[in-house]
This record gives structure tokens, C-alpha cells and sequence, in this order.
């Protein structure tokens, strides 16, 4: 008879992290480099930007030319040169002259400021063809205003980017404008996803008395995708541990990390996924303390990791978030694991059963701060609850009600976790 003793969530978590690294890298051009983990570091050629540049439209001058230009005490100069960005490096400039100048355009040689258009007699020369003869500078400027100079941002020779770095949409920019066409990054984990039992039709099958469409597959493909993995979608093992093995060999073949099974991991009598695992591979646990989502397996089917969440779909996606989230994301090389979250303040009275509950919740900002709203039913084979959520209310085991008023932590499904 099976032991009624529950593994902690954290107990749980740990254990299946333990034995769980970093995968090997891939090099991947830049513009696929979104959401992954740098293996190498990235180090500056040249000077970013490479040129002395304006930061502003307006006029190249000698600072120590306008040192007592004002409004009441203008400063005529001529100008002699016209800057375009893009354009190549400008002839100097002579002493007592102005060349107008585009923002990101080369600073001649000789200029150290820029005057904004604003503040000169022209402010409507912005948009001008023609360059004016003569300009009056209406406000004197220091050495080095309005002048990006070379080596601003980045300098040759820096490192600008670490391995280990999570690469944002900014990081991708950092690539580009040190002309990298590809970076080497921790490859992407491969998860096969299958579902299990006899009440699963397919997407385009025809329901039968007391059948259901799997909606697990593509609810748990997706989330392997939004977590930095790399999906295959095996389809539906029927309850015989024949087809569950077959199904089990043909994620084998596709090279997988990790096989990521819903179904088949309770106490019921047609559950076959325990089975075949004790047959061909290992159990390391398989009762977990947490509502919803008990039962949990995780080991290893022939050497292969191996992680059963239940059935119910709203199950499937807490057990996902528990587990399989933490570890995909470790496997892609990222330092932080947990999920973004905020406290807040319960506004719905909620009955627990003393393991710890992940209530699907809305979550909204008001006058006194984070609020957290109940969603309707909390039943686990609910799957439009979820969309109604945007949260999972934590709430600690050993508790067996949420009052309205009481403080938790609620993990925000939807917020981008950089």
C-alpha cells in the first residue's frame, strides 16, 4: 500500500532541481538571441559611436568663440560648413565660425560644443535646405555640450556583455552595435509532451459519450515555448501501459530532454504512467502537498527526465508553474527561477484544505495598492478560470481558510520575468 505522506512543495522543488544543469551552448544569429543566455563574453571592437558626434540639431562652434553669448548678447558667425548625418568626417573648422550641423552627425575638427537651433536667430532652420550665411548665437555653451564623443557608450577593447547575461530586447541591441551577426548561447530544452488516458479526443476527432478534447498538449507545449523551450507534441497515450511505453519510446526518439506527461500519475486503477516508469526507469516522487496538483511524478523513463502533472488542465498549469517552469528555466541558464510576484491585500473569503494552494485569482492595482479578486469556482478541471486570472494567490500550507483583509504573496502569470 502506498505511503499517505506528502512531500513538501519546497521539499519537492529542491529535489528536482538538484539534479538539474545548465545545457550545453549554440551558436544562433543575434536576431534569435531574444530570451536566451549568453555563454560567452562580448567584447567591444571599436568605439561606440567611433566618431565625435552632435547629440542635437544645431550648430558645431569653438565653446571659447560664444563665451558671453545671450539673448541681449548675441554672437554673429558665419557659417561655413553643412553637417548631414551619415555624411563623412568634416573638414575642420576655422576659428571664429559655425557649421550647422545634424544630430548624430560627425563633429568637425576644431569644434568642441554644439548650440542647439533653439537658441540661436534661426530656431525655423531645422527643417531648412539651405544652411543661412551668418548665425547668431543666442546662449554660449561649455567644452563638450551637446557632443556624444567616440567611445561614449562602449570602448574598444570593454566587455559590454557577461556570460551568464539574459539577453532583453536591449542586450540584442548591445550585439548589433558591435557588429555581431550571431552569439554563442545556452541551447533551448527539448520537451516532449504527451497526454494520457481514454477520455482524450484529438483536436479534430469526433466526442463520444463521456469523451473530452485533450486541451493539455498545446496548454503545456505553449507554456514550455513561453519558458524558453523547445516543444514536440506526441499526442494521446490511451490507458494501457503498452500504448503509455510506446508513446514513452517515441519521445525517446525525438532526442528530448525531458518528457512532460499529464495524466495517468494517480492512485486510480487505469493510472499506467507509474507503472511503466517503476518498470523502465525510476520514481523519485510522486505525492506532492499542494492544491491543485497532488499528485506529481518526477523521475526518469529509461535515463530520460520524466515530469507527470495531473489531468485536470488548471492542475496541469499550477503543477507546470511549480516545477517544470523552474527547471526549464535553470536548464536555459537563468540566475533567477522565481516567479515574478507581488503582496497583496485578499479581498474574497477562500476554504483551503491545509496543503499549500495556489487559488487563481485577478490581481489589480488600487488606491491602496495590490488587491486580489476571486475568479469564480475553484475547481480544478476549470480552464476558463484561468483566463479569467491573471495571478495565483500563495497560500502557505497548515491553512485551512483566507479571510478577507489577509496579506499573500500572489505569483502575476502574465508579467515578463527578465
Amino acid at each position: 500500500m502506498e505511503s499517505e505522506e506528502l512531500l513538501s512543495v519546497v521539499d519537492a522543488r529542491e529535489r528536482l532541481l538538484a539534479g538539474i544543469g545548465v545545457l550545453d551552448a549554440e551558436m544562433v544569429d543575434t536576431e534569435g538571441c531574444l530570451g536566451r543566455v549568453l555563454t560567452e563574453e562580448i567584447i567591444a571592437p571599436d568605439n561606440v559611436p567611433s566618431f565625435a558626434s552632435s547629440s542635437m540639431d544645431g550648430y558645431a562652434v569653438r565653446a571659447i568663440d560664444v563665451p558671453t553669448a545671450g539673448v541681449q548678447s548675441g554672437v554673429l558667425l558665419p557659417v561655413t560648413a553643412d553637417i548631414p548625418a551619415g555624411s563623412g568626417i568634416p573638414l575642420g573648422l576655422q576659428a571664429g565660425s559655425a557649421a550647422r550641423i545634424m544630430t548624430g552627425a560627425p563633429l568637425p575638427a576644431g569644434a568642441d560644443a554644439v548650440v542647439p537651433v533653439e537658441n540661436t536667430d534661426s530656431p525655423d532652420q531645422r527643417g531648412a535646405t539651405q544652411a543661412p550665411e551668418n548665425i547668431l548665437v543666442l546662449s554660449s555653451v561649455a567644452t563638450g555640450d551637446y557632443v556624444r564623443e567616440s567611445g561614449q557608450d562602449m570602448r574598444r577593447g570593454e566587455c559590454v556583455l557577461n556570460v551568464g547575461d539574459y539577453l532583453r530586447p536591449q542586450e540584442i541591441g548591445v550585439l548589433a552595435a558591435v557588429g555581431r551577426r550571431c552569439a554563442q548561447v545556452v541551447r533551448r530544452p527539448r520537451v516532449a509532451v504527451l497526454s494520457t488516458g481514454d477520455e482524450l479526443v484529438d483536436l479534430d476527432g469526433t466526442l463520444g459519450p463521456g469523451q473530452m478534447r485533450d486541451s493539455n498538449s498545446l496548454t503545456l507545449a505553449s507554456l514550455v515555448k513561453r519558458y524558453g523551450g523547445v516543444p514536440t507534441v506526441l499526442g494521446i497515450a490511451r490507458d494501457s501501459a503498452e500504448d503509455v511505453e510506446k508513446m514513452l519510446d517515441m519521445a525517446l526518439e525525438t532526442g528530448t530532454d525531458w518528457i512532460l506527461s499529464s495524466g495517468g500519475v494517480s492512485v486510480g486503477a487505469f493510472d499506467c504512467v507509474k507503472s511503466v516508469l517503476q518498470r523502465y526507469g525510476a520514481i523519485d516522487f510522486w505525492r506532492v502537498n499542494m492544491r491543485p496538483g497532488k499528485p506529481v511524478a518526477f523521475g526518469n523513463y529509461k535515463g530520460t527526465r520524466f515530469l507527470g502533472v495531473p489531468g485536470n488542465p488548471v492542475s496541469a498549469v499550477a503543477s507546470f508553474e511549480v516545477f517544470a517552469r523552474p527547471a526549464l528555466q535553470k536548464q536555459c541558464g537563468r540566475r533567477k527561477l522565481s516567479k515574478p510576484s507581488v503582496e497583496v491585500t485578499v479581498k474574497e473569503r477562500f476554504l483551503c484544505d491545509g496543503r499549500e494552494s495556489y487559488l487563481r485569482v485577478l490581481v489589480v492595482r488600487e488606491k491602496v495598492g495590490y488587491v486580489a479578486y476571486g475568479v469564480g469556482s475553484q475547481d480544478s478541471g476549470i480552464l476558463t478560470s484561468l483566463v479569467r486570472a491573471n495571478a495565483l494567490l500563495v497560500v502557505p500550507a497548515g491553512r485551512k481558510s483566507v479571510a478577507v483583509g489577509d496579506r499573500l504573496t500572489a505569483w502575476m502569470l502574465d508579467w515578463v520575468q527578465d
